[in-house]
């Protein structure tokens, strides 16, 4: 089904809706103090009114016939064929002593249950927690260890042993004694990490383990980050103290230097520690380490630009050999677990890669090289879920940019199948062996409906339909997002969705808020269910659109990749584009248009209301990167380049160049504890603007994150008046 089909279907479905509105406000004529029931405010999304139950705490069992959920406080086992509830597993409420548990993890056997309690974050995916095994066998419930918190302990797989980090060393605990064996003693706070990421590795190639164990649980190999010419940035944290504290955190900005990561490999049974040979080159990175089901250690190399991606095998002498190869005259797009996954056959391989311009499937050999391309087409696989009985199950774009879908293709690369089947966007959770798989679906007019599949689509069961969520839809009259399309000046044709107000008229004119992320590879306009703060200003009379620009993702390399060593150039000229396109609607006031965005998109909030000024009334930035400068190496140099080589990419669509432009309503908030975009760069855009006399509104947040945390919801109240006082 192609775009524009599917947007006629969703305005069919909008015209129904609108029947059931006429007739609903036939009643409250008839019934004036039932209108209440129609409207909704922020107090109702932020008090959860329209947050939609889901099923979570899943794992699947080794059998593939049974999977383990969450529910108040127990593990409980259920069976994956006829959902029945077979048995309690672990129960806080019994257990002694009573924990309070946030997560956990099976050993292999099964026999024994790590559960995690006192998390307390330290950056976007890393923490602290005290661990505690539960034995299956007699009930007993322990700590893992007494010496202090840990970080991402981890079972054996012979399920003998755990291991952990703590104080930046790794630690091994045998569960027959409790005995702990220290691996490494060199770790030290910004200095030396031993088995997790320092915090570019972290955020950027989104893990927080840096070991692994071998599949016999005979060795473990693990990550060792130098970061010790790292230069440091420096955050006050208040916490309500009478001298506030500095805390101080390794972070490398673009073009400045990275830690040296080495690889290293312990035998538990000799005692015999062996540094992995990973090339001459110490300027590059080690994003991934894993273990081939044959039991070969394997890791993924790339260089400092990110352009000649490897996967290499190593021995136990530490020797080292290239086994896949891939090169990008921009860049090869961010590795993950999923990038490469080995057969059970200890030859074969699937790689997930886009040399031929859009993301696919490659099925290579360790001993031949490159065998077959398993997909192929102008369309994405997103995700690489599995490999079982002959078949690859994967995610892909095939259907249309905007959807995800589940299909399976033999090894061969035939007999390729469609595994679902309604329209919108598709997350799958697998069984062990791909048995079953639980599907999360949703669609712009769909909450999440959570269903239960045979591995060849049947349904089994639904889980949850979120049935009293769309009754809720309806009688509060919530906007449904309308996909539209336009072509820019240069003829590239940008996908966008409207939100309009539940009375609107077509006869009348309104603002527009527009609202974007912008980056590199990312979607905001996808067929997904969302509810968020811009829903609120729209059936407050507001219009609320949203375009995906050049540069963001699932439209193939060269769409993506074309903001590559210009970031911000063409997101922004889009942006503005689309901002006159909207504006030229006969239903729009032109006059009235603003724009939003976080992160990224705060970057680009500023550059529109700063080169869009003649456009745009109002922007909102919350958390902006104002200049590529102050960002991390690994997100930076990877679209950017490094500075030292590409300095006009850097400078020319900095906004703090042209806080001069200013002309509309500017608010821009941030908070002093974000490690990842600093306050550096609002700190900076302010000093700007205030030199050429530029009147904002600036909201700073003590303490908060990235994401503001607790005041997230005092933030966006703010950005609602914002836009009802100026837009």
């Amino acid at each position: 089904m192609n775009f524009e089909t599917r947007y006629d279907l969703s305005r069919r479905g909008r015209y129904a809706g609108r029947l059931l509105f006429l007739i609903t406000m036939a009643a409250l004529i008839l019934n004036p103090g039932a209108a209440a029931q129609g409207r909704f405010d922020y107090a109702d999304l932020r008090g959860g009114l329209f947050t939609p139950k889901t099923v979570g705490g899943v794992r699947s069992m080794r059998d593939g016939e049974h999977y383990t959920a969450v529910d108040s406080g127990r593990i409980v086992r259920y069976s994956y064929r006829t959902g029945e509830r077979l048995a309690v597993i672990f129960d806080r409420a019994t257990a002694t002593p009573s924990i309070d548990f946030t997560d956990y993890r099976f050993s292999a056997d099964e026999t024994r249950i790590l559960l995690s309690t006192d998390v307390k974050p330290v950056y976007r995916r890393s923490f602290t927690a005290e661990y505690w095994i539960f034995d299956t066998k007699d009930g007993s419930l322990r700590r893992l260890s007494t010496g202090g918190p840990q970080q991402q302990a981890a079972f054996s797989p012979d399920g003998h042993r755990v291991a952990f980090v703590r104080d930046n060393d790794l630690f091994v605990a045998d569960l027959a004694d409790g005995a702990e064996r220290r691996i490494t003693s060199d770790g030290r706070k910004n200095h030396i990490i031993n088995g997790i990421p320092d915090w570019v590795y972290e955020e950027e190639f989104a893990f927080a383990r840096a070991f692994e164990w071998s599949p016999d649980g005979r060795r473990i190999a693990w990550l060792r980050f130098d970061e010790s010419r790292v230069r440091e940035y420096n955050m006050n944290r208040f916490d309500g103290k009478l001298y506030p504290e500095n805390y101080t955190f390794k972070y490398p900005k673009a073009g400045e230097e990275n830690s040296i990561v080495e690889l290293y490999c312990h035998d538990l049974e000799t005692g015999e520690t062996v540094r992995i040979d990973t090339g001459g080159e110490t300027d590059r990175y080690i994003p991934r380490l894993l273990w081939t089901p044959s039991g070969e250690l394997a890791f993924y190399r790339l260089n400092r630009l990110q352009n000649h991606f490897e996967v290499l095998l190593s021995g136990r002498n530490g020797a080292t050999r290239v086994v896949y190869d891939e090169r990008d005259e921009r860049y090869v797009e961010h590795a993950d677990r999923s990038t490469v996954t080995f057969l059970p056959d200890g030859d074969r391989f699937v790689v997930r890669s886009e040399r031929n311009g859009y993301m696919h499937l490659y099925l290579h050999s360790i001993r031949k090289g490159f065998l077959k391309q398993l997909t192929d087409g102008q369309w994405e696989v997103t995700a690489m879920l599995g490999v079982s009985d002959d078949r690859v199950y994967y995610l892909s774009t095939e259907t249309s940019p905007l959807r995800r879908d589940l299909y399976a293709v033999r090894l061969d690369g035939k007999d390729k199948k469609r595994l679902t089947g309604g329209d919108g966007t598709y997350n799958i959770l697998p069984s062990e062996g791909f048995r079953y798989y639980i599907s999360y679906f949703s669609n712009v007019e769909t909450p999440e409906r959570i269903t239960l599949h045979a591995a060849d689509g049947r349904l089994i069961r639904t889980l949850e339909d979120n049935a009293a969520l769309r009754d809720t839809l309806v009688e509060r009259d919530v906007p449904v997002k309308e996909f539209f399309t336009f072509r820019n000046s240069e003829g590239i044709e940008l996908n966008g969705y409207l939100l309009r107000p539940g009375d609107f008229d077509p006869a009348k004119k309104y603002p527009v808020l527009m609202t974007q992320y912008s980056g590199p590879g990312s979607q905001q306009v996808a067929d997904r269910w969302t509810m968020e703060w811009t829903d609120v200003l729209a059936q407050q009379g507001y219009i609320v659109a949203c375009v995906d620009g050049r540069g963001t993702g699932f439209r193939g390399e060269s769409f993506r990749k074309c903001t590559y060593r210009q970031l911000g150039r063409y997101e922004t000229e889009d942006q503005i584009e689309a901002a006159r396109y909207l504006g030229s609607l006969p239903y729009v006031d032109g006059s009235r248009i603003g724009i939003y965005g976080w992160s990224y998109g705060g970057f680009m909030a500023l550059n529109c209301i700063l080169k869009g000024n003649d456009v745009f009334r109002i922007a909102i930035a919350v958390a902006p990167v104002t200049s590529w400068r102050f960002y991390d190496t690994v997100y930076t140099e990877i679209y950017n380049g490094m500075p030292q080589d590409n300095p006009s990419g850097y400078d020319d669509n900095s906004p703090i160049r042209f806080a001069d432009r200013l002309e509309g309503k500017l608010l821009i908030a941030h908070g002093t504890a974000d490690d990842n975009v600093h306050i550096q760069n609002t700190y900076e855009m302010a000093a700007q603007l205030t030199a050429h006399g530029k009147p904002f509104e600036m909201r700073i947040y003590p303490d908060k994150n990235h994401s503001m945390g607790n005041a997230r919801h005092h933030l966006l109240e703010r950005c609602i008046e914002f836009v009802k006082e100026n837009l």
